[in-house]
């Protein structure tokens, strides 16, 4: 390694670990900190952020960005060294024209506006966060301006969690696929409704919770370099390739959410524990997007964990942890009654067939308030108009409605998009998985995942950053995103449960 390399990879190094201790302390305010914390917090991650963001755009990487680029001119492009460079000159091109102090009054604005964000969900009143959203709004107004004008202003933000994708192409993906979408779930409401009442009864939390940890162990997930801890919203979060810990939550009106939201997030965390080593502590470290991300998470909620093949395993030990309520019920009812097709109001609940929906609804009202054209305060009312226009149904409330999502509070305008797109990937690799590992569905049967978890090591988690989102996609199954095979998933799922002939 030359020496300016060495350099650079160490002030990379210095960098990166800022950011984990950052999120160290996010990770915290979202699991054990007191209330009485919240104000010191904020003050601690917008510190952090000015350093950490101080020390990515100095003039000394920015020399050594360019002399490297010339000695590794004529580098292998797949090369990690050239990629390391690539996606270093694109992140530093991008925060150099962000101030420092934007960065640290960003970092003290979403602090705060996820304390008030928890506060109003629990009152079930938007008035509370209104005027934090109204600053976050603004907040991401003001870092368009940053930047030489996009084809749209919300292409800036979008290309923070989707390198070089742009909002048109977002929205045709999403033209493409709605209308089929819609006409399968037109095909699925015409027929009976399968019962799901077993769902309702009460189900210990103990159970629940241990129940997920087999399964996720069984998944994989390496409890030498990881944890799981409660939330009022999953998610995962990493310090180190060597350090990925993930959320749940329990709801008792929806006893099996804790568990597909258990292996969602274990989805994720696998995916970044499976990232090669070699790029621990560097700017290659983590995923390639939002959406390849989502596609690792819903592959193992979704395509794995709401299988019949999954069930086949797991079904037996599952009804014998909740005899009271699952005793009297056979595996195909069961199977039946975890699909169930019905528009919901909260979106990490929804089924297959609705779930897109609810992205959509939020990336319209994202691109309307960066836009100007949805003031905040407006947002309860059109959020309702949207869901009845969309779903057919009404949020009785804010919490069930337009508090539900917590990532408006950490100023992640941009992000929404990645779950539907991560759902149209998940669905194009399980094509290339099932062609590669025919007898997958019997390994499920078996419970066994060692030949799926080696597959997506092999051609995805190793590879962390270091290709664009559709470079990957296209390298592994030979396409862009494509809607296709989402579609093709959901109706041959959906035919045999509802039990009509696909079109």
């Amino acid at each position: 390694m030359s020496d300016k390399l060495q350099k650079l990879t160490t002030l990379l190094a210095e960098i990166a670990d800022v950011d984990n201790a950052m999120a160290l302390l996010g990770w915290d305010q979202q699991t054990y900190m007191p209330k009485g914390g919240a104000e010191a917090r904020g003050n601690q991650l917008a510190t952090l952020s000015r350093i950490a963001h101080q020390k990515f755009t100095t003039e000394e990487i920015g020399t050594l960005l360019a002399d490297l680029e010339g000695e590794f001119a004529g580098a292998e492009p797949d090369a990690d060294v050239a990629r390391l460079l690539e996606v270093t000159r694109h992140e530093f091109d991008r925060k150099i024209r962000v101030p420092a102090d934007f960065v640290a009054e960003f970092a003290l604005i979403t602090s705060r506006a996820f304390e008030a964000w928890v506060k109003a969900r629990a009152a079930s009143d938007f008035s509370i966060f209104r005027p934090h959203l109204e600053k976050v709004v603004e907040l991401n107004q003001r870092y368009i301006t940053f930047f030489p004008p996009a084809e749209h202003p919300y292409d800036i933000l979008l290309d923070q969690y989707e390198r070089g994708m742009k909002t048109a192409e977002v929205k045709a993906i999403f033209a493409d696929l709605r209308p089929r979408q819609l006409a399968l779930l037109k095909e699925i409401t015409a027929r009976p409704q399968v019962d799901d009442s077993f769902l309702k009864g009460p189900f210990d939390e103990q159970q629940q919770w241990d129940f997920g940890v087999k399964v996720i162990s069984a998944f994989g997930y390496d409890w030498d370099r990881g944890r799981q801890d409660k939330s009022a919203h999953p998610f995962t979060t990493n310090f180190s390739i060597n350090d990925v810990r993930i959320t749940t939550r329990f709801e008792a009106d929806h006893p099996v959410a804790s568990l597909f939201s258990t292996m969602h997030e274990a989805g994720h965390a696998l995916y970044e524990l499976g990232c090669s080593q070699f790029f621990e502590r560097s700017p290659l470290a983590g995923g390639a997007s939002l959406a390849v991300h989502e596609s690792q998470s819903r592959l193992w909620e979704n395509l794995v964990g709401r299988s019949l093949p999954f069930w086949e395993h797991f079904y037996p030990e599952y009804r014998r942890r909740f005899p009271a309520a699952l005793g009297q019920v056979d595996l195909r009812t069961f199977y039946r009654g975890i699909n169930r097709v019905e528009p919901s109001l909260i979106r990490v609940n929804a089924d297959e067939a609705t779930y897109n929906l609810h992205v959509m609804l939020r990336l319209e009202l994202e691109i309307g308030m960066i836009e100007g054209s949805i003031p905040v305060r407006d947002l309860p009312g059109i959020w309702n108009a949207k869901m009845e226009e969309y779903l057919g149904i009404t949020p009785p409330n804010d919490a069930m409605g337009v508090l539900q999502d917590v990532h408006w509070s950490g100023g992640s305008l941009g992000y929404f998009a990645t779950y539907t797109l991560g759902n149209l990937i998940s669905a194009q690799l399980w094509e290339k998985i099932h062609s590669d590992i025919p007898d997958l569905d019997d390994q499920l049967r078996q419970g066994s995942f060692a030949a799926l978890l080696t597959w997506l090591r092999e051609k995805i988690h190793c590879h962390g950053r270091k290709f664009k989102p559709q470079e990957l996609v296209m390298k592994v199954t030979g396409t862009k995103i494509d809607p296709a095979p989402y579609i093709r998933y959901l109706t041959g799922k959906y035919s045999d449960i509802y039990e009509f002939q696909p079109k």
